[in-house]
């Protein structure tokens, strides 16, 4: 909202402190004193306008998917990196290996997630609007390529680790 003050905060300043608060208009040596209006916006309405029109809910297998499609330079998390198997160590070292290389590239924007089995995983990104998962396999340890998750669309595509930086 908008409050228009008149001149009733600055008066009451010249009132108290007995300093003038007068302005004097040059050339015609116009004395005044100025009416404020004080604009109230923040942060807090805009970034809500944001995420409630980002929210998005679908249905998969039978199941309800909660994700927020935000737009990749306002999503928090640029890349989520995952070894699909948190038990196997080569691809725990790998994948420790790819994260470091997107934090590189990617400063505060890649996280680190081997909690629970992929599809968790996924789902937890998903709802907080991460849009690319990285997946470490066994053919990552093959080839060098990764499996990439989207979130809005939920495709994979497998891609080389250096398109990713």
């Amino acid at each position: 909202g908008i409050a228009y003050r008149t001149d009733f905060d600055l008066m009451n300043i010249q009132r108290v402190s007995g300093k003038s608060m007068e302005y004097t208009v040059k050339g015609t040596n116009t004395k005044f004193v100025p009416h404020v209006i004080e604009p109230s916006f923040g942060v807090e309405r805009a970034l809500m306008a944001v995420l409630s029109s980002a929210y998005r809910e679908d249905e998969q297998n039978g199941e309800k998917r909660v994700y927020l499609a935000l737009p990749e330079h306002l999503a928090p998390v640029r890349f989520a990196v995952s070894p699909l198997l948190k038990n196997k160590p080569e691809l725990v070292e790998k994948a420790r290996e790819v994260y470091a290389q997107l934090v590189k590239a990617n400063p505060g924007r890649v996280m680190w997630d081997d909690n629970g089995n992929i599809g968790k995983r996924y789902r937890r990104q998903d709802e907080i609007g991460t849009p690319h998962c990285v997946v470490i396999d066994f053919q990552t340890l093959e080839d060098g390529t990764v499996t990439v998750r989207e979130r809005d669309t939920t495709e994979q595509k497998r891609v080389n680790v250096s398109r990713l930086i």
